[in-house]
C-alpha cells in the first residue's frame, strides 16, 4: 500500500478522533453586543491553559462561513465578538439561531466545537407592506361586511413579534384579528354603521401593530377608505304642465263633388 495513501488515512483518523476526544462548549450570546463583547471564557471553559495559547496558536476556525464573528483572546481565553452580529441578517426569521465554529490549537492538535445561540432583542419596529392601504365600499354595504387589510411585519420573532393590532375610535368600523393556522393573522375592518356617501364620502383610519418588547415598538399605516355611490338619491323625474284652450271653431267639410262643380 502507498505510504502516502497511509498517511492520509492516518491523519483522518486523527482529526475524527480529535473531534471526538474533546470536549464541545456552548453558549448563549444576545446579538448587536459591541465589538470586544466578551462572549465567554472559552479557555477556562475546556480546561486550557491560558498561558499555552499563544504557543498552540489558539484560533478560530468558521468552518468556511464568510465572515469570522467571533475571536480569542489568546492573553486571556475570552471569546469575544469580532464582527456585528445581527440575528436577523444571518438567520432571517428562523426560530433557531446558532452560529458553529471551532476553536484549533496546535502542539498538540485538538479542535473543540462551538456553538453559539444568538438571542434575539427587539431592534426592530412593526411595519406594514406600504404607507397607506386604500379601500373602495359601496355605500349600500350592510352591517357585519368584512374588508381584509394586509397584516405587519416584523423581523424580530417569539414574544418580540407582533403581538396585537388596534385602530383608532371611529363611527363606523371595528377590528377583527383571527390567528391563521400558520400563525400569521388574519386583520379585517367590520363595518358597524352602514355608510352614506351624501353625508362623507372619503374617511381615514389609524391601524396600529404593537410587538411585545420591552419597550414595545409599533407602527401604524393609514387606511383611506373611499365611499361609492350607490345612486340612492334618483333624480325626480320633469313633469311638464301644458293648459287646455278652449277653441270655438266652425268646422267646413267640402265633398268631392261639390269641388267638381265649382272647377
Amino acid at each position: 500500500i502507498d505510504k502516502k495513501i497511509v498517511l492520509m488515512f492516518a491523519f483522518l483518523f486523527f482529526v475524527l478522533m480529535a473531534h471526538t476526544a474533546y470536549g464541545d462548549v456552548s453558549y448563549s450570546f444576545l446579538e448587536e453586543m459591541k465589538r470586544g463583547s466578551v462572549i465567554g471564557n472559552i479557555a477556562k471553559d475546556l480546561g486550557l491553559d491560558v498561558n499555552r495559547l499563544s504557543s498552540r496558536k489558539a484560533r478560530i476556525d468558521t468552518e468556511g462561513n464568510r465572515k469570522r464573528y467571533c475571536d480569542i483572546n489568546r492573553n486571556t481565553g475570552e471569546l469575544i465578538v469580532a464582527e456585528r452580529i445581527d440575528r436577523e441578517e444571518i438567520c432571517s426569521e428562523g426560530l433557531s439561531c446558532d452560529l458553529n465554529f471551532e476553536l484549533v490549537l496546535e502542539h498538540p492538535l485538538e479542535i473543540h466545537r462551538v456553538t453559539i445561540q444568538i438571542q434575539d432583542i427587539n431592534d426592530n419596529t412593526p411595519t406594514f407592506p406600504k404607507d397607506t392601504i386604500k379601500l373602495e365600499i359601496s355605500e349600500i354595504s350592510g352591517k357585519g361586511a368584512r374588508f381584509r387589510v394586509n397584516e405587519a411585519h416584523d423581523a424580530d420573532i417569539g414574544q418580540n413579534g407582533v403581538q396585537s393590532y388596534s385602530i383608532e375610535n371611529n363611527y363606523h368600523f371595528l377590528l377583527s384579528v383571527r390567528t391563521k393556522a400558520d400563525g400569521g393573522k388574519n386583520i379585517e375592518l367590520v363595518l358597524e354603521r352602514e355608510l352614506d356617501r351624501e353625508q362623507q364620502k372619503q374617511l381615514t383610519l389609524i391601524l396600529t401593530a404593537v410587538d411585545g418588547g420591552t419597550p414595545p415598538r409599533s407602527g401604524t399605516v393609514a387606511i383611506h377608505v373611499s365611499v361609492l355611490d350607490a345612486n340612492d338619491n334618483a333624480p325626480q323625474s320633469y313633469r311638464a304642465h301644458v293648459p287646455f284652450i278652449r277653441c270655438h271653431c266652425q268646422v267646413l267639410l267640402q265633398s268631392d263633388s261639390s269641388r267638381h262643380i265649382q272647377e
